[in-house]
């Protein structure tokens, strides 16, 4: 009868572990997979927080001709001048985009920010679709964010992700930066559906 107890118990901790492994080992799919193909567009949003990867892809799918403008945001207000542009604004210029696509957020601190002022700069241009840019890690908590602020609206939204070197969906966890990424993300999804979802 012990025996058998015991041996019950074993089955349950061994089974029980084998799911939080395969559930951890998951994770890389689970924050990255709402993203998309791009598709034409009348706006291209590259979020704030990077350090040009998202520049860099924005400026790649304005020249690929998927969008006529370019939505910077997470630009801090407090070193920003007009006449003086941020670096992500300069890196975009030089790498192909004209200084008249360019539109500037100043605003926005956070992802919700982010949409919640996006859907408002759409709707003052009349543009009905975006592509928003961000990391793969970052992909789950814009998709649920922006189809929270934008339910309801017949706005097109499609999420691009970067292609950057240290990812990878299925071994995310053996680099440190987006292993780092990763678990930031878990917390920041469980934060944002408590608080805004």
């Amino acid at each position: 009868m012990i025996k058998s107890f015991f041996k019950f118990i074993t089955f349950i901790i061994i089974s029980l572990a084998s799911l939080a492994g395969v559930v951890f080992l998951c994770l890389g799919f689970v924050v990255s997979f709402p993203a998309e193909k791009p598709e034409k567009v009348d706006v291209i949003v590259v979020l704030g927080g990077d350090s040009g990867l998202r520049v860099e892809k924005g400026a790649e799918l304005y020249n690929e001709g998927y969008a006529p403008k370019v939505l910077l945001t997470g630009i801090d207000a407090r070193f920003y001048r007009p006449g003086h542009p941020n670096w992500r604004e300069r890196r975009m210029r030089a790498l192909g985009v004209p200084k008249k696509a360019i539109k500037v957020d100043t605003e926005s601190e956070t992802t919700w920010e982010e949409a919640v002022n996006a859907s408002e700069t759409l709707h003052k241009n009349g543009w009905k679709s975006a592509i928003v840019v961000s990391d793969p890690p970052h992909m789950l908590r814009i998709h649920q964010t922006w189809s929270r602020v934008f339910e309801g609206s017949s706005k097109k939204i499609i999420l691009v992700p970067t292609e950057p070197e240290w990812w990878n969906t299925l071994l995310w966890w053996k680099n440190k930066t987006s292993y780092r990424f990763v678990i930031s993300e878990i917390k920041k999804n469980a934060y944002y559906y408590a608080v805004y979802l």
